[in-house]
């Protein structure tokens, strides 16, 4: 199951195995003419990832008939029990790409948990650890309305994993939240990817702070997924563009 909250189509295509590099990795694997093989003994077979997609593309047709593309051969992957964040300038195609993800990982999902015919005692159950799982149960009793923004996005995500949610894709959830909000939901995400280790969370962020509570990252550019990897290797490769852009401006 999952669940998405938001602040003439190629399909996004599913596969068995992960794309060509692989997570972790912040730099592409070697044409197949140079590629070693590397023989694993008796090592444990990694569970499929979560969110897997390779050559992913998009394109819409104007009035006039011409064709624009908006995603461009995107290939990502995201490991269950994991939280990556999904980077880079306004219009490069990350929501975009959010958006084609989730025909593929919300059609059976089930909308609310009346739907599910489960007990009252099983509903309480779910309704108080996934509360507790975003450290909203102390706020069990209070109204909605008394609740600050960052707190309303951490009961939405609670209601996510009540509904026994495996994948959540989240874009942008922090824009309009102040520092303290931000990372409250930024934490309660971490921590419940964390705890269940079944859940992935794809989050799509301008935000480089928050890159310190994610597992890996990936970044876009012109519809085109960039790079992939660990955090620290995204975040390099950020900082390096960004004093290549400012170094432009020096006398």
């Amino acid at each position: 199951m999952a669940q998405s909250l938001t602040g003439g189509a190629t399909p996004f295509c599913c596969y068995p195995h992960p794309p060509s590099y692989a997570a972790g990795r912040a730099t592409p694997t070697a044409p197949p003419s140079t590629r070693r093989r590397v023989v694993a003994s008796a090592s444990p077979t990694p569970p499929p990832p979560a969110i897997e997609g390779r050559g992913v593309g998009f394109s819409v047709t104007t009035r006039r008939g011409l064709v624009l593309p908006v995603l461009k051969d995107c290939s990502l992957c995201v490991p269950p029990g994991q939280l990556w964040m999904l980077l880079g300038p306004n219009g490069c195609g990350k929501s975009t790409l959010l958006k084609v993800v989730m025909p593929t990982v919300e059609s059976d999902v089930a909308f609310g948990l009346g739907k599910l015919n489960l007990s009252l005692d099983e509903v309480r159950s779910r309704v108080s650890q996934s509360l507790d799982a975003v450290g909203m149960l102390s706020y069990s009793q209070r109204p909605i309305q008394t609740l600050s923004g960052g707190q309303k996005q951490r009961v939405a995500i609670a209601g996510a994993l009540a509904e026994a949610s495996k994948v959540l894709l989240l874009d942008e959830l922090t824009t309009f939240l102040d520092e303290y909000d931000q990372m409250g939901v930024v934490k309660a995400v971490r921590n419940s990817v964390t705890a269940s280790g079944e859940v992935a969370a794809l989050w799509v962020t301008h935000r480089l702070e928050e890159l310190r509570y994610a597992d890996g990252a990936i970044y876009m550019e012109d519809g085109r997924t960039i790079i992939q990897g660990d955090v620290s290797s995204i975040s390099r490769f950020i900082k390096r563009k960004q004093a290549r852009y400012f170094g432009h401006f020096e006398l």
